[in-house]
């Protein structure tokens, strides 16, 4: 590891000294971004195999296919992690690899890369988060309806069972869904994420299934692996009104509630939000919720995790008898994918979640950014823009645990740059370079900034 630039003119500058001692350093990937081999060893297709396969839904025809050979260099990845000091490192697992075509019956092999990539974490010393479900769906399941169908729930909770019974005795943090609303909402709702289903009905009852699914998982995992600490990621946003009129404030306030509140209050408080279920009368049969079914989505957790990477700013359409959001920027600095760059929002998340929904720790499981990154003639990367965005989240998180949130732990957001879903290869979050052709890894100067912070906090030193 070279020396670490110092920090460049950010908002803020975190200290080390900020974060207890027990603070969790890491980085997440998930499992189609970054495997590749999607034939390997038993898997079968995922929703997102097949939906990248049909042209003209991921940008330049991109696939899964390769991604960044993490199956077969999962070695050297895992060498990178140490040599970033990282204490914990999430990743996903995938379902047609350890259940393959959807099935009851456990995939040896498809276990035995899993078994090997947590083996070697452990010799590293770094700490095994496992995800369960991040978005990859057996085709098989969609084929027999998908999360719509309420029986996708009990499979999931099968799958839950099988991945806990055989990884159980060294991955103690489990989280069964990452961002429940992706899965719902852009899966079966606009069809711009798999499998590229656009119904609204769809997409609600896949909402409440995969709650419902997430439920049963956690009681799979604790009866499999005893002792775990088991959570959910959510992904949430601050939705604020971009002027002062009534119906920007309550379409701030609607659009809260179909991207945050309906599945916080589930979780959290064993409800859907009333405003939500009156707005959304119609849409749903009679029978989609059955009594039990919230009991099951509001069982005890042992942790949230918040997935972070900006603010939605809203006003209602100014066309007369048009229905519609218009979102704005505040004129904030802006990543290459547009989003807009606000640390303060992480702010609000973290605090509202903590004085609102739960005393549980909160893990920021997902925050970072993209840029047009350029490889320098000597092979380095200088990404000062990201740098910056993580430096101002950690600062974010510090404040946040100020104002009384129990913020125990931050995954940047990627440790690989890697196939980014709809827009495939072209918007780049990693902290370590990846030169899809040659499958070369660069560590970022933003990587090693992350190292020499995570350093300067374990020597309990200040950071420059």
């Amino acid at each position: 590891m070279t020396t670490a630039p110092p920090v460049p003119q950010t908002t803020r500058h975190p200290s080390p000294a900020g974060f207890p001692p027990d603070f969790v350093w890491g980085a997440a990937t998930a499992s189609y971004q970054i495997e590749g081999a999607v034939s390997d060893d038993g898997r079968t297709p995922s929703i997102w195999d097949a939906y990248a396969a049909e042209p003209g839904r991921i940008r330049n025809g991109d696939t899964g296919v390769v991604a960044c050979d993490h199956y077969h260099r999962y070695r050297e990845d895992v060498g990178l992690m140490r040599d970033l000091g990282l204490g914990a490192y999430r990743f996903s697992l995938a379902w047609p690899r350890i259940l393959p075509g959807g099935g009851t019956r456990p995939n040896p092999a498809g276990l035995g890369f899993y078994d090997r990539l947590v083996d070697r974490l452990l010799e590293a010393g770094i700490t095994p988060w496992a995800t369960l479900y991040h978005w990859d769906l057996p085709v098989e399941i969609e084929q027999a309806g998908g999360w719509p169908d309420r029986a996708t729930a009990d499979r999931f909770a099968e799958y839950a069972a099988v991945a806990a019974a055989a990884l159980g005795d060294r991955v103690h943090h489990w989280i069964t869904l990452n961002e429940p609303w992706c899965s719902a909402f852009l899966g079966y709702g606009s069809g711009i994420h798999a499998p590229g289903r656009a119904d609204p009905t769809d997409a609600l009852l896949a909402s409440h299934h995969l709650l419902l699914g997430h439920g049963r998982a956690v009681e799979a995992i604790r009866a499999h692996a005893p002792g775990s600490q088991v959570g959910i990621t959510l992904n949430l946003y601050p939705v604020t009104p971009a002027d002062d009129a009534p119906a920007s404030a309550a379409l701030a306030h609607r659009l809260d509630g179909l991207h945050n509140r309906w599945f916080l209050d589930p979780v959290f408080r064993g409800d859907y939000p009333v405003d939500l279920l009156d707005d959304l009368d119609g849409l749903l049969p009679g029978d989609w919720c059955r009594p039990g079914d919230l009991a099951e989505i509001s069982t005890s957790l042992d942790f949230l995790g918040v997935n972070y990477y900006t603010r939605h700013n809203v006003r209602s359409s100014p066309y007369p008898g048009v229905n519609a959001a218009e979102f704005t920027h505040r004129g904030l600095s802006r990543a290459a994918n547009g989003w807009e760059v606000d640390p303060d929002g992480l702010v609000e998340v973290l605090t509202r979640v903590s004085e609102e929904y739960t005393s549980l720790p909160i893990y920021v499981t997902e925050n970072g950014s993209a840029w047009e990154d350029r490889v320098a003639a000597d092979g380095s990367v200088d990404d000062p823009d990201r740098l910056g965005y993580l430096a101002d989240h950690l600062d974010a998180c510090a404040r946040a645990r100020e104002a009384g949130a129990d913020v125990a732990g931050y995954f940047a957001w990627s440790l690989l740059d890697n196939f980014e879903w709809a827009e495939g290869y072209t918007m780049r979050f990693g902290l370590v370079h990846v030169d899809y052709a040659s499958q070369v890894r660069t560590v970022k100067a933003s990587g090693r900034w992350y190292a020499q912070f995570i350093a300067a906090h374990r020597d309990g030193i200040l950071a420059p």
